[in-house]
């Protein structure tokens, strides 16, 4: 299993932390996913067939683009 800590400087209140988390999960391999207003994170755990670019994808879709290195 991979994690994968995303920060997402959007994310500003429950609602936000429940679409995060509501959207991730709906794609296949991800095992859990867990948002934290305080810190503007997300924390991803996955497997195959889940990848880095369908996640980042979706966030933006999403109006959360993760923060780019």
């Amino acid at each position: 299993m991979i994690t994968k800590i995303f920060r997402i400087p959007a994310i500003n209140c429950e609602h936000c932390i429940h679409t995060i988390e509501m959207e991730l999960r709906e794609v296949d391999g991800i095992k859990s996913v867990k948002a934290d207003l305080n810190t503007k994170t997300v924390n991803v755990s996955y497997d195959d067939p889940a990848d880095l670019k369908t996640m980042v994808a979706i966030l933006r879709d999403i109006n959360y683009p993760p923060m780019e290195k």
